[in-house]
């Protein structure tokens, strides 16, 4: 099969290799929709993966079509999105079915073998299926909306709390996205682009209130929209030191402060920023990832459902639409900001367009 596969930092290359040979409980997924995160630039340019040669591709959907010893037959050609995280079922966070927080995680796209591929193989216990209303494009974005709900549970706000999110990237958006259909009332947004702001207005978020830091110091923007309070419930989906010095600045005193930003390069705290957390007694909390549990309540279900239902509509932030072969463009216009972008989205044309 054809596959991106990552040699070391800043070597990756488009070239034949084995289809993925099915281990136990394991099934083989066509490819036909892949993600780009953001997490993806820096593992393939920056700092490589934890072992190579890997191919990497972590948000995606497809179809089965091959199933290891053990794997129900009715798997067999079921239209799935894929859970990446596979835990070891053995620490104490998985006893608790807290997956997401295993302490010897294995991981598509990172850790074994992804989606950037013609095929990948998968553990069966990670598929969910993807009803007929859902198209592989949103299947593919299955993992970072369920990375989005997970956070917002893990913040737990209440419909009347003012709500900030720092950071409009795909996350930042499907955040926005998520607390304006479960009610929240006052979503402010602060970002850095055109593009997110038309985004935002899409989602009902209006001029009023999206902050441009291009042209606003988001700190007095926030205090001046909350008569001096500040956020209720601030959401960190940047990841650099001066963006979390700005949440701890503008969250109101007992407010909670959601940090959901991969770390851009290693995080400080100001003696007054500490100061601050203090006196103001505010709440830090961190999520990275979502569960998967097969529970019906559980990240990835909460989202299929809106799915089905119609209510989510992730498809509207995609921005480009690539062909496997020519991945590499995608990766390029992400890392170099060369284009607006909203998420780009491999897709398997050698089989059709995704539905």
């Amino acid at each position: 099969m054809k596959a991106w596969v990552l040699h070391g930092a800043n070597d990756i290359c488009f070239e034949d290799t084995d289809v993925p040979v099915l281990r136990e409980n394991e099934v083989r997924v066509k490819v036909m929709a892949a993600g780009i995160c953001g997490s993806d630039i820096p593992r393939i340019f920056e700092t490589g993966a934890h072992r190579h040669p890997l191919i990497p591709g972590h948000e995606f959907s497809g179809i089965v079509e091959g199933i290891g010893r053990g794997v129900d037959a009715l798997w067999l050609g079921k239209r799935v999105g894929v859970f990446p995280l596979i835990p070891c079922k053995k620490c104490i966070p998985c006893a608790n079915g807290q997956y997401e927080m295993c302490r010897n995680y294995n991981y598509i796209g990172s850790r074994c073998d992804g989606a950037f591929a013609e095929y990948a193989a998968v553990p069966a216990e990670n598929l969910i299926e993807l009803p007929d209303s859902v198209s592989f494009e949103a299947g593919a974005m299955l993992e970072p909306m369920a990375v989005a709900v997970h956070a917002i549970r893990n913040a737990a706000p209440y419909k009347h709390d003012t709500a900030v999110i720092s950071g409009l990237g795909t996350i930042g958006l499907l955040l926005a996205m998520f607390l304006k259909g479960a009610g929240t009332e006052r979503v402010f947004v602060i970002g850095n682009r055109d593009f997110q702001r038309r985004n935002a207005a899409e989602l009902g978020i209006g001029e009023e209130s999206f902050c441009d830091i291009r042209k606003e110091n988001a700190v007095e923007w926030v205090m001046e929209r909350t008569a001096g309070n500040g956020a209720d419930v601030f959401f960190e989906c940047v990841g650099k030191n001066d963006s979390v010095s700005a949440a701890v600045s503008c969250t109101a005193p007992g407010g909670k402060i959601q940090l959901v930003g991969n770390p851009a390069s290693d995080m400080t705290l100001e003696r007054d920023t500490y100061w601050k957390i203090l006196r103001n007694q505010l709440t830090l909390k961190g999520s990275w990832n979502s569960s998967f549990t097969h529970d019906g309540d559980d990240d990835w279900h909460y989202v299929m459902k809106r799915l089905d239902k119609g209510t989510a509509e992730p498809e509207k932030f995609i921005t480009h639409r690539i062909p496997l072969e020519k991945l590499d463009t995608g990766l390029r216009i992400m890392r170099d900001k060369s284009e607006e972008h909203g998420k780009v989205m491999v897709l398997q044309t050698a089989y059709g367009e995704p539905r």
